[in-house]
């Protein structure tokens, strides 16, 4: 199986690298062809300029490798903290530039501008591993969870992935390396349930 695996935290020592790294690790272990990006890392320009935003746009070679990657993906796996209730803004430009029209969705034919959908990606499942420094009940008290909406119902579910699971680690700041460890155990369950070797 090919996964696309995307990691968004600036920190090569955050708790989101030890998630991705796990999640690459566990995937390969088990047999399967990852795609990974470190877009910090990588330097990728989150900025989605205009002349890019039509189907059919001429695009940078590196905006077409991801496209190609997240249309050759059977899972897809988002790792980010939570900031301000989005992912980080390198992720969000992400998904404007790479999840876009005619590569995971299309309108349905005879669209007079309504903008209604037809999910194209051939991913099975989607996983997203967040991190957060707000307790659970204050966050969901106070914000809601912003996050589930935004990665269930506007991303994942619009481009026709429906099996989607997604897990807020949390609070982080104040972990014990065992609260970690056990996390990272919960991330390698996670994966192996839903991409089995």
């Amino acid at each position: 199986m090919k996964v696309l695996v995307v990691l968004g935290h600036p920190e090569k020592e955050s708790f989101n690298h030890a998630i991705a790294e796990t999640v690459v690790r566990t995937l390969r272990d088990s047999g399967h062809e990852v795609f990974f990006h470190d877009l910090y890392d990588e330097g990728f320009d989150p900025v989605l300029y205009g002349h890019e935003i039509s189907k059919g746009a001429f695009l940078e070679p590196i905006i077409e490798n991801h496209c190609r990657e997240i249309s050759r993906a059977e899972g897809v796996v988002i790792v980010h903290p939570n900031w301000w209730g989005q992912p980080p803004a390198v992720l969000k430009g992400w998904v404007d530039r790479v999840v876009r029209v005619g590569v995971a969705y299309k309108f349905v034919e005879g669209d007079n501008g309504e903008g209604v959908p037809i999910g194209l990606l051939k991913a099975r499942s989607a996983l997203v591993f967040n991190t957060s420094n707000t307790p659970e009940e204050r966050e969901l008290n106070v914000f809601g969870d912003p996050l589930e909406l935004i990665w269930k119902n506007c991303i994942f579910d619009l481009c026709g992935v429906k099996d989607f699971y997604r897990k807020m680690f949390r609070v982080v700041v104040t972990s014990t390396s065992e609260e970690r460890a056990e996390w990272l155990d919960e991330v390698r369950k996670m994966v192996n349930l839903y991409f089995p070797a």
